[in-house]
């Protein structure tokens, strides 16, 4: 396991604001998820090509969330990917979401906890060896 943080950015547009002009608490999650596609994607594998080459996938089973502040139309934001712990068939990890940078305003803090599963079958799975050192 490595301390490492991956780091993902993205642009607030109008269709993730609230009638307040502010992030709806639900896109957080969006963002969150899209970071962890982003990092598996920096260990060089596509959700498809875990699909087939791997016949693997992950499912959040469990998340908190703390809300620090709120992100406005054209905020752009810096999301955070940090394992923190990583079982045979799980792996939980540490999320931020920043205002401007990694060093800017915190907004979100999340805990997640993604199941790997057979994709063919939704059941639990240990996590492949290959999975941390693809070059797919």
């Amino acid at each position: 396991m490595s301390d490492e943080t991956f780091w993902w950015t993205a642009r607030v547009y109008y269709e993730d604001t609230d009638a307040s002009g502010v992030v709806y608490h639900a896109n957080y999650l969006r963002f969150l998820e899209r970071a962890r596609t982003e990092w598996v994607r920096s260990l060089g594998w596509s959700q498809e090509s875990l699909r087939h080459e791997l016949d693997l996938c992950f499912a959040v089973s469990e998340m908190t969330t703390r809300f620090r502040g709120p992100a406005r139309l054209d905020d752009q934001l810096a999301i955070s990917v940090r394992i923190i712990q990583r079982r045979r068939a799980s792996l939980r990890f540490a999320q931020t979401v920043h205002r401007d940078a990694p060093d800017g305003v915190c907004l979100i803090e999340a805990e997640v906890r993604a199941a790997c599963l057979t994709e063919s079958t939704f059941k639990p799975r240990a996590l492949p060896a290959s999975f941390f050192g693809s070059t797919a």
